[in-house]
């Protein structure tokens, strides 16, 4: 892997992942806009992606900082899947020497199912759709607390 320039804070492309046992929801965005766009989730094997499709995301899209995120009880601590959102990011690290931060993801997975209800009915709220919609979050809430 070639090591290329990565652009200043604020000018970035960043990737976000919303971590699933079984689909991660992937979702690109700008910081520069604070506006991110669903892609195609990821299927995944007890937390364990497919690293062949996250690595065709990040080849297309060649993304500055990679966001994952947190999911947290309502107050605050740790859960089982917690530390396994952890060690997601941690491998995104080790695989492809991206900076990578975590988001605090708690209530998005309600907020996006609202989103895409309003967007389409009962229709819009499949697994994969929740997942990405859940991963534009993140990443608007990522944004919003960096530079709101």
């Amino acid at each position: 892997m070639t090591k290329r320039q990565l652009k200043p804070k604020g000018e970035r492309t960043v990737m976000g992942f919303d971590f699933g046992t079984t689909s991660i929801g992937v979702a690109i965005g700008q910081e520069l806009t604070g506006t991110a766009s669903s892609l195609s989730a990821v299927k995944a094997k007890d937390g364990i992606p497919n690293w062949d499709f996250i690595k065709k995301h990040i080849d297309d899209w060649q993304p500055d900082l990679l966001v994952v995120g947190l999911p947290l009880n309502m107050d605050g601590t740790n859960q089982e899947v917690t530390f396994k959102a952890k060690k997601f990011a941690n491998r995104l690290h080790n695989n492809f020497g991206l900076p990578v931060e975590t988001q605090d993801e708690r209530l998005t997975t309600a907020d996006a199912k609202a989103r895409l209800f309003e967007q389409g009915g009962y229709k819009r709220l499949g697994k994969g759709n929740v997942d990405n919609m859940s991963a534009v979050i993140i990443l608007e809430s990522y944004f919003e607390q960096a530079y709101g």
